[in-house]
């Protein structure tokens, strides 16, 4: 019988490594694949913790999202009933607030940005900046800024989220005070964002108020394994006081030819197969509105691709 030798297995070894570490380290390249990463790999034991704005606990259904368990958190429907009961992929810092600052958005809007922005997708696509929230709470937050408001009501039921929508303001419970103030540090750090001074002052307090907690120094590990890097201000390597200057790594990364992504798979997100650049026929003719680039096969594969069948 056939017994393989030492070198034999520490090869097999060392590429089952190899492969493993791909499959831990590489960062999602589009924001379909960082919510599947993120049920997967972040959130996948936390559906019983509750949900980021109020706090409900949900089941798994899909590929990302879940269903809402309404009573876990003495949630009211205010307005729409479809969405209430489903978590959804929420953006902390709004994408709109930071696809507003790249000139795609301007001239065509989100879609225009995820089909001819690098920098854009890396942004929308970073773990650090989502968190599973209900479905209506996410609506109704849109992409208002945070503020403190005692004097308007709750519209959630017993979930604790104050909503002004004439003032285009939301205040969050205060268990992710502390980490929605940190994540924005980071987006705005990172990409080099623009911050008011009136959201500046406000999340500075927030900061010192309620600081990373374990679930956010745990949060921040997992995500720090998916991405490559962590966030600097829940780890206390970096801080914020007023008058602060961006470190812009992502910027610095994307300019970076050996660090730069470079796009060879493309899939199809209403097929769900995806196709290369040389052997596959069907690679060019994947419309703009069902197109999602990878970098690689390995990144299309965990997020739930498989290749077209009619690849050589």
């Amino acid at each position: 019988m056939y017994r393989p030798g030492r070198s034999t297995l520490l090869g097999a070894l060392a590429s089952a490594l190899f492969v493993f570490s791909v499959l831990v380290s590489a960062a999602p390249a589009s924001f379909e694949a960082a919510k599947i990463l993120a049920r997967q790999q972040v959130y996948h034991d936390r559906n019983q913790l509750g949900s980021f704005y109020c706090g409900c606990d949900w089941e798994w259904a899909g590929r990302s999202g879940g269903r809402v368990d309404l009573d876990s958190c003495g949630y009211r429907i205010r307005a729409q009933p479809n969405r209430a009961v489903r978590i959804e992929w929420e953006h902390i810092v709004p994408a709109s607030l930071f696809g507003q600052q790249r000139l795609c958005w301007q001239q065509g809007g989100r879609g225009n940005c995820k089909r001819t922005d690098p920098l854009y997708n890396l942004m929308e696509a970073d773990l650090h900046n989502l968190a599973p929230a209900i479905g209506e709470a996410n609506a109704d937050r849109s992409n208002f800024r945070f503020g403190v408001l005692p004097a308007t009501p709750f519209q959630h039921g017993q979930c604790p989220i104050r909503v002004a929508f004439h003032e285009r303001t939301v205040e969050p419970r205060d268990e992710v005070k502390g980490l929605i103030a940190r994540v924005y540090f980071y987006m705005h750090d990172r990409y080099d964002l623009r911050l008011s001074r009136q959201q500046e002052q406000l999340l500075m307090a927030w900061n010192l108020q309620h600081p990373p907690d374990a679930w956010e120094l745990e949060r921040d590990r997992r995500v720090a394994r998916i991405m490559g890097h962590g966030n600097p201000f829940v780890r206390g390597e970096r801080g914020w006081l007023p008058g602060h200057r961006n470190q812009a790594e992502g910027l610095r990364a994307l300019a970076k030819p050996e660090t730069r992504p470079q796009t060879s798979v493309r899939g199809n997100s209403r097929s769900r197969v995806y196709h290369l650049p040389t052997g596959c026929p069907s690679y060019s003719r994947v419309s703009g509105a069902n197109r999602v680039d990878f970098d690689n096969e390995v990144q299309a594969i965990r997020a739930g691709y498989r290749k077209a069948g009619n690849c050589r």
